[in-house]
């Protein structure tokens, strides 16, 4: 197990290595400086090319100047974990990089066998996790989500076992609503959401995790009257009654690029009497955002989608230019695994990202 965790002073360290990228490359977040792109572990086959694949695009990703690495138990079966856990293995004992430069998140809530072992996928989960009593009769929703605390833990201790880590940077709760509340009513959602943000918080005393969030689809872009709709001021209240004001929930995951533009334009959510969007509310109340899918699994390449977007001539850099230059994201999450891909899209970081003014200046030229 590789112990320790990311902070302030290794991931300050790290930025100060980096001679080849902007100057505004990284940003500060709860004292964390992190970069302005970060590596997403998602889609492929689950097989060892594949493994070997994402190994080799997290160590360019590092050491082309990439501090956020983001995966989940269920990708790719849990060979997603593990094929991050070697890369990060195989720097720091090659010395490229410390633990505590680089920031790794994961997710936990959706049911997943394990790719590496040769049984059907309801197979492994009566030997693994019905057996042993980790899930019990209707703890699993017609989603394949489970937000039970038994199943938590249990996949708690797989990711660390996975990834080869004793402390987990971020832990998400995946899709939760996405996952629960088309089979249970909303109070019921929130009152177990209570008791997860009361495990996450054990779970931060114990040094297993250094902060929570959760990683959503829907639920904070779409309108209040939506089912699946979540207020991120009551999210935020919930974690405040389980943990205090120093409680760990402070980022979230959702989609963003320049198609899907919700969290940027849709004024769903409400702070101190005022409506505003998901984005805006998650700066007020101190919540850092990461935005997945934001080439929309390479959707947003093709020729002729994407309009100009400051004078970037690469579909792939105008899409990652126009997230990361977003007010409130801290950084787009890029799935790649070809080398080609990775060089490609990680040029960006050479690239200033836009300021605020910049950026609103362009986006009121594509709106006109």
């Amino acid at each position: 197990m590789i112990s320790g965790h990311a902070t302030p002073e290794g991931t300050a360290n790290f930025a100060k290595r980096q001679s080849k990228v902007a100057k505004n490359h990284f940003r500060s977040f709860d004292r964390l400086t992190l970069s302005s792109v970060g590596i997403g572990t998602y889609l492929g086959n689950t097989d060892d090319v594949t493994d070997k694949l994402v190994q080799d695009a997290i160590k360019s990703s590092i050491t082309t100047g990439v501090n956020i690495i983001d995966t989940a138990i269920n990708y790719r079966s849990q060979k997603a974990e593990r094929s991050v856990g070697r890369a990060i293995s195989e720097l720091i004992e090659s010395g490229n990089v410390k633990r505590d430069e680089i920031f790794i998140s994961t997710k936990n809530g959706y049911v997943t066998n394990d790719g590496d072992v040769n049984e059907e996928f309801w197979v492994n989960i009566q030997n693994t996790l019905v057996k042993p009593g980790v899930i019990k009769s209707g703890d699993i929703s017609s989603g394949y989500h489970c937000m039970t605390v038994p199943y938590l833990q249990d996949q708690l201790n797989r990711s660390m076992k996975n990834l080869g880590l004793d402390c987990i940077d971020l832990m998400y709760l995946h899709n939760a609503a996405e996952g629960q509340l088309q089979d249970i009513a909303k109070e019921e959602f929130m009152r177990k959401l209570k008791e997860v943000f009361e495990f996450y918080e054990n779970q931060r005393k114990n040094g297993s995790i250094k902060y929570y969030g959760m990683a959503t689809w829907e639920c904070f872009r779409v309108p209040k009257d939506h089912p699946q709709y979540l207020s991120i001021s009551d999210i935020v209240k919930i974690a405040k009654e389980m943990g205090g004001i120093d409680n760990g929930f402070r980022f979230i995951q959702l989609p963003y690029n320049m198609y899907l533009d919700q969290a940027l334009m849709l004024k769903n959510q409400e702070v101190d009497g005022i409506q505003c969007s998901i984005l805006d509310a998650s700066r007020k109340l101190g919540i850092g955002v990461f935005a997945s899918v934001p080439l929309m699994q390479a959707k947003l390449l093709a020729p002729n989608i994407l309009p100009e977007f400051g004078g970037l001539s690469k579909p792939s850099h105008r899409a990652i230019q126009f997230v990361r230059s977003t007010p409130g994201i801290i950084a787009p999450l890029v799935g790649q695994k070809s080398q080609i891909h990775v060089s490609e899209n990680l040029d960006i970081v050479n690239t200033p990202v836009l300021s605020e003014t910049e950026f609103l200046d362009l986006l009121k030229k594509l709106a006109s």
